[in-house]
């Protein structure tokens, strides 16, 4: 649809008229010439009158188009598109993932191999943010320190390129839970109370950081934050001996796992801990996630508009040279020095 920004520009359009009309007219004083070949300079001005009469008759309508397409092009005309609606339900979702040392530990059984569990976390993360279509993502690596990756965004494809791109160690190689959750108390506190959801996963306990875990769940609480935890790593995994040994043994690679403060975080807050031991389990509590109502929103539109006053503009300088390169080949006073030479 096309649409003018500034409309009121076209009531210029009878400026023109208005100063042919109302200006006072130029005084001309004719001058008396007596020449002896006046014969033959009334007999080229008679051939030049005619074609100078229609000339004008095209001079005069091409001004006239010209000054059309400048007043267009100053009232700013635009196409305006199809509207395009911004997803209408969901929640603001921030995802915080664990990439301190330990999920580097190789204790995720795919196909009769042992893979990190940092490698099962970006693939099985990385599919939930892609469904969640109608959410505003958001994503926390932490480790030492804790770092918003992405801020709240409805650009899904980069945030999980962005996670799939963390690298163990980048945030430090302990576990700041309770900075993590601080931090997205902080991002979501201006967003509606019923849409702020963190999903929070782990694979130790909290080692560093300002705030514990336990504090930060009881402002999660105050702020209306509903925490999700996941707590992931086997319960068992067998390991060489040792050097001087070809036996091996059984170990917990999730000894250092704090369930009861990831569980205290979540009931405090009204969310649920979930307790990932291999990729099965992690996938499906992720599809259980994926269940999570969805919270209605006032829906969001938006027309995207092309500015096009440069077609106008452009079109009435072309005109103008076309009009002066026009006058300067058909003008009485060339014709008349070419005829009485």
């Amino acid at each position: 649809m096309l649409l003018f920004e500034w409309a009121w520009v076209f009531y210029t359009l009878p400026l023109p008229l208005l100063v042919y009309l109302l200006a006072p007219r130029a005084q001309h004083e004719s001058a008396a010439l007596k020449v002896p070949f006046f014969h033959r300079v009334e007999s080229v001005l008679g051939s030049v009158s005619k074609s100078q009469a229609s000339g004008n008759r095209v001079n005069a309508v091409a001004l006239l188009l010209i000054w059309l397409l400048l007043v267009s092009a100053a009232a700013n005309p635009k196409w305006q598109g199809e509207p395009v609606f911004l997803p209408s339900a969901g929640r603001d979702l921030l995802v915080a993932v664990d990439i301190s040392g330990s999920m580097k530990i190789a204790d995720m059984r795919v196909n009769n191999r042992q893979i990190p569990r940092i490698h099962i976390v970006k693939q099985v993360v990385g599919d939930f943010l892609i469904r969640r279509t109608s959410d505003r993502l958001g994503l926390i690596l932490f480790g030492t320190n804790a770092y918003l990756q992405a801020p709240l965004t409805f650009d899904r494809k980069t945030v999980n390129q962005l996670l799939q791109e963390a690298q163990l160690g980048f945030a430090g190689e302990q576990t700041a839970i309770g900075d993590a959750i601080g931090l997205a108390i902080k991002r979501l506190k201006d967003r509606p109370e019923s849409q702020r959801v963190l999903i929070l996963l782990t694979d130790g306990a909290n080692t560093a950081g300002e705030v514990s875990p336990r504090q930060a769940a009881d402002l999660a609480k105050q702020s209306q934050v509903k925490i999700y935890t996941i707590g992931v790593g086997a319960e068992e995994m067998k390991v060489n001996g040792g050097i001087f040994s070809r036996a091996q043994r059984t170990v917990n690679p999730s000894a250092d796992l704090d369930e009861e403060t990831l569980n205290y975080i979540s009931d405090t807050t009204g969310g649920k801990y979930f307790r990932a031991r291999n990729p099965a389990e992690l996938a499906t509590i992720y599809h259980l996630l994926d269940q999570l109502e969805p919270i209605e929103q006032d829906k969001e539109a938006f027309r995207p508009q092309r500015s096009l006053y440069t077609w106008p503009l452009g079109i009435a300088l072309i005109l103008s040279f076309i009009l002066c390169f026009r006058q300067e080949i058909t003008n009485p006073r060339s014709l008349f020095r070419s005829e009485v030479k």
